[in-house]
């Protein structure tokens, strides 16, 4: 069994680490959850195996909803707004569609408004197509009331999400325009970029300097923009990167890494700017992490 084990786990290794990462939103704790299913798996009766792939997800899924109901009273001490820890993916995440939004900050925090239950079944449901008889089984609720979980979540979901789906080319253009205007100081061409209505978070995890509550609206969030490039000492560069299967901005300050900016496009402009610099969420962006649906 150890070596058929081995081989069957790391088949689906990457499928294993975006579901348990579409459900924490941390890549380390989704690592803690892929060791706590390889030592679950390791001690399988291999008579009681018929699908690994579903047998893994299924231990997966359990593993996470234990880390997830921690986490929950991780997140109520947290210092400031907590996002999603930022992944560094391949460009051609952003050009699967469904797989980039399942992964985007925008879509992760509106999953952060689910309890876990409901997180738990929406993305085993709606990001990768799992039966509603193997999402009670993972769970522990009958198909019926995880149906009911499914509509429930989905509608909660639905009325959050973002209203259109916008291309990679359009973001990274409506980026690109945010960029030059960061760097030149541009506070107009800022302004013009942004939504009015465009909501700011900062995650500094009471690590690094950010703003404790959400910034919102396009002249607040310009404002906060130029109050804090008025106070750094030293020389903020900024390179585009894709991070949640989405364009983003590394930024640097005098070399060294100091934060991750992620946004939310709608109607060409920026709707929801998203900057972590939480250093203990910043490992997972200088090597690619592969995530799959399949």
């Amino acid at each position: 069994m150890s070596e058929h084990a081995t081989e069957s786990f790391l088949a689906h290794r990457n499928l294993l680490f975006t579901v348990a990462y579409e459900m924490l939103g941390s890549a380390a704790d989704a690592e803690d959850v892929l060791q706590e299913t390889w030592l679950r798996w390791v001690k399988v009766d291999p008579a009681r195996v018929h699908d690994p792939r579903s047998y893994l997800v299924r231990i997966t899924t359990r593993q996470a909803l234990n880390r997830l109901r921690t986490m929950k009273r991780r997140k109520e001490a947290y210092v400031g707004p907590w996002l999603p820890e930022p992944l560094l993916t391949a460009p051609d995440v952003a050009e699967d569609v469904e797989l980039a939004e399942s992964v985007s900050m925008a879509l992760m925090l509106i999953l952060e408004t689910l309890s876990p239950t409901e997180r738990a079944v929406f993305v085993l449901r709606e990001a990768f197509d799992v039966s509603y008889d193997e999402i009670a089984a993972a769970v522990g609720k009958s198909p019926a009331a995880v149906r009911q979980i499914a509509h429930r979540a989905r509608r909660h979901v639905d009325a959050r999400r973002p209203r259109q789906l916008v291309s990679a080319a359009s973001s990274r253009a409506v980026l690109a325009a945010f960029q030059r205007a960061l760097e030149t100081r541009d506070l107009q061409g800022l302004l013009d970029v942004l939504a009015p209505d465009v909501v700011l978070l900062s995650d500094g995890g009471g690590v690094k300097q950010a703003a404790v509550r959400p910034v919102v609206g396009a002249e607040k969030v310009v404002r906060f923009a130029a109050g804090g490039l008025g106070k750094v000492q030293g020389l903020i560069t900024t390179e585009p990167t894709v991070v949640n299967g989405s364009p983003a901005l590394l930024v640097r300050l005098d070399g060294d890494l100091d934060g991750i900016m992620a946004i939310r496009v709608e109607d060409d402009r920026i709707a929801g700017l998203y900057y972590v610099r939480n250093p203990q969420k910043l490992t997972r962006v200088t090597a690619e992490t592969t995530l799959t649906h399949t």
